[in-house]
């Protein structure tokens, strides 16, 4: 018997009406370079939020909107982020929009709180899975840009809401451009991927990658600077996994 092909599905956050819609990614193979020179790497299925995550939904996690009273006592095991200390999505738009200035920390902790409160398993994607899920099985990821991302020379300086360029072969939006989106690279640590509406159209790429910099939070009044938000990181935000095994 063949089993049925995966299918989207939304999952719904516990104790709030918010839902993340996933993709599924399917299994096949990524050509990367490294110090051993080209080869292929087996990228076994995933599930991918079909979306940057949102506001709304990134808000959920900042302010508790999902304890069930405001003055029921805090039980959580998960840490949250401090309440920002400037308007972190710069005036741009919040409903819809992507969640922006989210250090790598804060991303990875959203993944935590979102895991704790489902059976299912949530990350941020590896390197090598989101440049597969973003290539979507082409070669040219210059083709059709302007119809697919928000980039420097049609952006007018701001992000957008998600979703409203089109979508990826694996029907995936805003791969490209819109927020750079956090990853975990081989090392462990965060790497920003896919080039933002600050950076021009050659630098919107499925290859482009900007490690951590401690530049995008110079600014932070704290001392020592914070760990969950970037105060000049208006360009950062993040998607999500779901771990294959753990969606039924």
């Amino acid at each position: 018997m063949i089993a049925p092909a995966p299918k989207p599905f939304a999952h719904t956050i516990s104790g709030t009406a918010l839902a993340i819609d996933f993709v599924p990614i399917p299994a096949g193979a990524l050509e990367v370079e490294d110090a051993g020179g080209k080869h292929e790497v087996e990228v076994p299925a995933f599930y991918l939020s079909k979306l940057e995550i949102t506001w709304e939904v990134y808000d959920a996690f900042v302010f508790g909107l999902d304890k069930p009273s405001p003055n029921a006592p805090d039980a959580d095991a998960i840490s949250r982020p401090s309440h920002p200390y400037i308007t972190m999505d710069r005036g741009y738009g919040h409903a819809g929009y992507p969640a922006i200035s989210v250090s790598y920390h804060g991303a990875d902790e959203f993944c935590r709180w979102l895991s704790s409160k489902s059976d299912r398993v949530f990350r941020l994607p590896t390197e090598i899975e989101w440049e597969y899920a973003c290539r979507a099985n082409t070669a040219d990821d210059a083709r059709d840009l302007d119809a697919r991302a928000w980039h420097r020379g049609n952006a007018e300086s701001k992000t957008h809401p998600c979703g409203e360029k089109t979508a990826n072969a694996f029907g995936l939006f805003d791969m490209l451009g819109n927020a750079s989106e956090w990853c975990s690279s081989a090392d462990g640590r965060g790497v920003l991927r896919g080039g933002s509406f600050r950076d021009e159209a050659k630098d919107v790429t499925c290859r482009a990658r900007k490690p951590y910099d401690p530049a995008w939070n110079r600014s932070d009044p704290q001392l020592p600077k914070g760990i969950w938000w970037l105060a000049d990181g208006s360009f950062a935000g993040f998607r999500v996994v779901c771990e294959a095994r753990g969606v039924h």
